[in-house]
């Protein structure tokens, strides 16, 4: 069992960092083990933020531990450097593995991004875009938004995931959301299961993408980056995915300006939606949505085999 929790507003720019913590704090029995977060800030129209973790939280932390990380942090910066980015700056935050990158860049985003994750076994880019900035930890959301200072994140659109590990590890690579690699901007949180999970890998990496995960989220994700970057609208892209993607499974897939859900034709896994003139907002449970409004509302239930979109 997960919690899933999508919002978007459509009058600019809100707290969405504290909203989406309050949102997913309230779901913390569906998931304890870890929390993801994807909030899209103001668009960067020149710069790009890549979001990298050079370990796991749960990493051995032997004796040159801290060495190795800014050594890894060196490498990254060099390579992306001799990538041609030009680097405006590196921030660390609560904890020395996670980076956050911001530079200029007007090349192909795949081998930029395969030569950071090239840089160690557990690095791994975890987001990159003009506005997207994916962070994701062991823990419950408050700790996760305290340790990476979300709660002063402002933005029009974000989704979040807390995930009670059933099928694999607990740690940061199988935390949601993802990153659809090597497509800028566009995540996904998911719950459900995907049963033609590995015929659809098979075939993503024949195209030429990399999985970091054993998680059928992230085949999703890079479904349908692939499925728009061939022309589809997100809308279309997630029509088809209700035909192609067998399962049980409700996703909320995010862009650089859109929110999208879509239930499977079964719509055994759970999600409740608000709608108002300035706010769409959907989750797992009711319960969180209630955190973030402060009057009385309705909410509802969307239909087996729909998709919905909503733009900011």
């Amino acid at each position: 069992m997960c919690g899933i929790a999508g919002i978007i507003y459509r009058d600019g720019m809100r707290p969405i960092g504290r909203d989406m913590t309050r949102m997913l704090q309230s779901m913390k029995h569906r998931g304890p083990d870890s929390t993801g977060f994807a909030l899209y800030g103001p668009p960067q129209h020149e710069a790009w933020i890549m979001r990298v973790k050079l370990a796991d939280a749960n990493t051995p932390r032997d004796f040159d531990f801290a060495q190795r990380l800014t050594r890894d942090r060196r490498e990254v910066e060099r390579r992306v450097q001799a990538m041609g980015a030009r680097l405006h700056e590196t921030t660390n935050g609560h904890h020395p593995y996670a980076l956050t990158l911001t530079f200029d860049y007007d090349g192909d985003l795949k081998p930029l991004a395969d030569r950071v994750e090239d840089v160690s076994r557990d690095a791994e880019v975890l987001s990159l875009g003009r506005s997207l900035e994916i962070i994701k930890d062991l823990g419950d959301a408050e700790t996760v938004s305290s340790d990476y200072h979300l709660g002063s994140f402002e933005g029009s659109h974000a989704i979040g995931h807390v995930r009670m590990a059933t099928e694999s590890d607990v740690d940061i690579s199988g935390a949601h959301p993802y990153w659809a690699y090597p497509f800028s901007d566009v995540a996904v949180v998911h719950n459900g299961q995907l049963t033609n999970y590995f015929e659809w890998r098979r075939r993503l990496e024949r195209s030429g993408h990399r999985f970091q995960s054993e998680c059928d989220s992230e085949v999703i994700a890079v479904y349908l980056a692939e499925k728009m970057a061939e022309g589809r609208s997100l809308e279309d892209a997630m029509r088809d995915s209700l035909e192609e993607l067998d399962g049980v499974f409700t996703y909320i897939c995010v862009t650089e300006d859109a929110l999208g859900m879509a239930k499977d034709e079964l719509a055994a896994k759970p999600l409740v939606l608000y709608e108002s003139d300035d706010l769409v907002a959907l989750a797992s449970e009711e319960i969180a949505i209630r955190e973030i409004v402060d009057h009385e509302i309705d909410t509802y239930d969307p239909f087996e085999g729909e998709v919905m979109v909503w733009s900011r």
